[in-house]
Formats: structure tokens, sequence, C-alpha cells
């Protein structure tokens, strides 16, 4: 009976030690969010100091950029190749959060989120996805618009058609 009894216990704290484990090498929503905000954060401060490795080594390897132009749509690589001459001359932009929403997929692997922003051109917003791959945060998608006030759009559909019309005569139909 105590031979019993002691495999039971040791049974039992073997499970338990490793549910432990496995508890605490689990990311919870919060330190994801955390890490998610900390990697964004990172990454509009490495363009603010004209970091070009800092910033590029926040983005997946097959990551897409997609700017407040149309003609903007760039892979990582595009991007790079647009952003090397800012990056060079010390001045890439600066991107300032004034608010962000992070949200986590179930398998913790995934995060979308949207930033409204403070720039050079006023108030924009980002948004974007982040995947987890190795144990690694990257960027995996960014759309960055300008903030139009609803009284003023009309005027913007009209400082825009011409820019538009040529835009829309290159795109094959």
């Amino acid at each position: 009976m105590k031979n019993g009894f002691f495999i039971l216990v040791v049974v039992v704290s073997f499970f338990n030690c490793n549910v432990k484990k496995d508890i605490e090498n689990t990311p919870t929503i919060v330190s994801i969010k955390t890490n998610a905000n900390t990697l964004l954060d990172e990454w509009h401060q490495a363009a603010s100091e004209a970091n070009y490795e800092g910033y590029f080594a926040k983005m997946d390897s097959l990551s897409v950029f997609i700017g407040t132009d149309a003609t903007e749509n760039w892979s990582k690589t595009q991007f790079q190749k647009f952003s090397k001459p800012f990056f060079d001359k010390g001045k890439a932009w600066s991107f300032k959060p004034l608010e962000r929403n992070v949200y986590v997929n179930e398998a913790k692997d995934f995060v979308w989120f949207d930033e409204l922003l403070t720039t050079w051109m006023g108030t924009c917003r980002g948004s974007g996805v982040l995947e987890k791959k190795q144990n690694v945060w990257k960027i995996k998608h960014y759309v960055l618009s300008v903030e139009i006030p609803n009284n003023d759009i009309q005027a913007v559909i009209l400082a825009k058609k011409k820019s538009d019309s040529i835009f829309l005569s290159t795109i094959n139909r």
C-alpha cells in the first residue's frame, strides 16, 4: 500500500511540475500585447532616428508596406529601396502613436492592430499584422492612411481627381 501511495505522489508531483512549467512558458495576452506595443514603438523610433537596419529588422522578409499613395504597395525589398535615400540622409520620418489597439488570435502567434499617429502629414492611421515565428515577432503587413475629416472629403476628392485618373489609366482592367 505504501508503495502504491508513493508512486501516486510521484506521478501527481511530476504532472504538477509539467503543468506549472507549461503555464510559466505560455505567454499571456497581456504580455503579447506588451511585446507588440514595444516592437511597434521601437520600429517607429528607428525611423525617427534614421536607423535603417533597426527599422527593417522588425519587418518579416515577406512583409508588405502600403503607403498613402495609390502606387505604394511595396514588398519589403521594394520599400527598402524606396526608403534607403531618406535613411541615408539621416531624415526618415517620425510617427508618434497617440493610441493603439492590439488584438491577439487564440494560438497567440498572430496579432493585428490599429494605431492613430501624429506625423508630418498630420493625423494618420496605421494598421497591420504581426506574426510570431521561431519565438520572434515580425511585422508582416502595415497600412498607412491619412485621416480626412468627413467635412473635408469633397475638397480632397477634387484635389486628387487628376492624379486618380492618371493612376487608374495605368491599371490593367
